[in-house]
């Protein structure tokens, strides 16, 4: 049987490497390393044009919005803070016309950080532009607990608290009218949400499962993407 072909999405940055320096569609080999753990085949998807986002997920078994910068305020009816970054909006519009595109299609979606505050925006939600005494320095992941909800997807798939991998600044703030919170941090802050429906796949993790070696969630992904 062949492996679940999983999309996910890609920072585009300056980068420098050898004797090159240009713009480039860079993804923490974390990503690719964890969907390969969990047994499916992972495709890069660099920032397109929003009009293609069906064509792109109609041949994808499953998606993965990656993390990444901070999303633009005004997508959410907010101006920005001070401590918000600049913004990405190619990268906004594509990955909202994924996202989009991945539930009209019933095409089984994880959030990873950024990718979780994205699909809540989609769907109606808020952010919280920064939150203070953030876990983790600059480039460097911390480590906290996050307890799941009795009842959720999350908690079939992880029923025990568990430490995980983190580095964010921004978080849920007003939970989407359709989704549901599935996980808190000690703080109460929103670590995974998700669509209750058993029909939907839809799943966001405030976390870097990339940056860890549990593979529990993006292997439940990868399962019903086969």
């Amino acid at each position: 049987m062949s492996k679940p072909l999983i999309g996910v999405t890609t920072y585009l940055e300056p980068a420098k490497w050898g004797v090159w320096e240009m713009p480039a569609a860079l993804l923490p080999a974390g990503y690719a390393r964890l969907i390969q753990t969990a047994g499916g085949l992972a495709a890069m998807l660099p920032p397109d044009d929003p009009a293609l986002a069906e064509s792109f997920v109609a041949r994808l078994d499953g998606l993965v919005i990656a993390g990444g910068a901070d999303v633009e305020p005004v997508r959410y009816g907010a101006e920005p803070e001070p401590r918000t970054g600049p913004p990405a909006r190619d990268r906004d519009d594509w990955e909202l016309a994924l996202i989009r595109a991945a539930l009209a299609s019933g095409t089984p979606l994880l959030g990873i950080c950024r990718g979780m505050q994205l699909l809540n925006v989609a769907l109606g939600g808020t952010l919280v532009q920064h939150l203070d005494g953030h876990v983790g320095g600059v480039g460097v992941f911390g480590r906290h607990t996050v307890k799941p909800v009795p009842g959720t997807r999350y908690a079939s798939i992880v029923p025990k608290e568990s430490s995980v991998p983190t580095y964010h600044h921004q978080a849920v703030d007003r939970l989407a009218p359709t989704l549901v919170a599935s996980a808190h941090a000690e703080d109460g802050t929103v670590e995974a949400l998700e669509l209750p429906s058993a029909a939907e796949w839809v799943l966001g993790v405030q976390w870097h499962p990339e940056a860890g070696e549990d593979a529990r969630v993006m292997s439940a992904l990868v399962g019903a993407a086969g």
